[in-house]
């Protein structure tokens, strides 16, 4: 009897020992569980991966703003170049234009079989030789003209004749003669198509040209 009840006494004890060591070692395999999620926790951040994330955005918007400014500014500087450019070019057409309309001396006439200038054709170029004086740049050729009256051989040598004095008497007020250059052209290009006085008349002239400047 005793030792049976020594050997369940035995038992008991196994028994208790054995839930004992079961017990601390499902507790030990909990902690460690929890040390090993709270360290996989903590090697996960989270929130400052967010805030990089953030950041990087709030950079690349800045940059984009930015780039989008610098373009704005030179396409806005390239605006007004071009247009300051237009206007220069159409303000030295414009000045060009004025000049070559104030250089521009109307025709002279000559009396029938005459070259000799007459007082009005006189008038005529010294009002018109100032301008030359001081637009040097410029040259001049004078041709000279005459009625259908005559040969072509005759005309052109008193078409001749009448730009020779109307360039002389130019040179005479100044413009130096290595500017002005003469031509004829006789009967060839009448002003006027009619056969009587009123068209000879104006057919018997000497007209202007001008050269501007020879761009390089």
């Amino acid at each position: 009897m005793k030792k049976k009840l020594m050997w369940m006494g035995l038992a008991v004890m196994v028994i208790f020992l054995s839930v004992a060591f079961l017990a601390g070692c499902a507790k030990k395999a909990t902690l460690k569980e929890e040390a090993v999620a709270t360290r996989e926790q903590k090697s996960i951040p989270q929130a400052p991966a967010k805030a990089a994330t953030d950041d990087q955005t709030a950079r690349e918007r800045v940059l984009r703003d930015q780039a989008s400014r610098d373009q704005t500014l030179r396409d806005q500087a390239a605006k007004a170049a071009r247009e300051a450019a237009e206007k220069a070019k159409r303000d030295a057409a414009a000045k060009t234009a004025a000049i070559l309309k104030e250089l521009q001396i109307p025709d002279v006439n000559f009396d029938f079989d005459k070259y000799n200038l007459k007082p009005e054709a006189q008038a005529i170029l010294k009002a018109g030789a100032p301008v030359y004086l001081k637009n040097r740049e410029y040259k001049l050729v004078v041709e000279g003209h005459c009625d259908e009256r005559g040969t072509a051989e005759y005309n052109l040598a008193l078409g001749e004749k009448r730009a020779t004095e109307a360039a002389k008497y130019l040179a005479d007020l100044g413009i130096e003669k290595e500017r002005i250059k003469t031509i004829s052209y006789g009967k060839e290009m009448p002003l006027e198509k009619g056969h009587d006085e009123a068209a000879w008349a104006k057919n018997r002239r000497a007209h202007f040209v001008i050269f501007p400047p020879t761009k390089n």
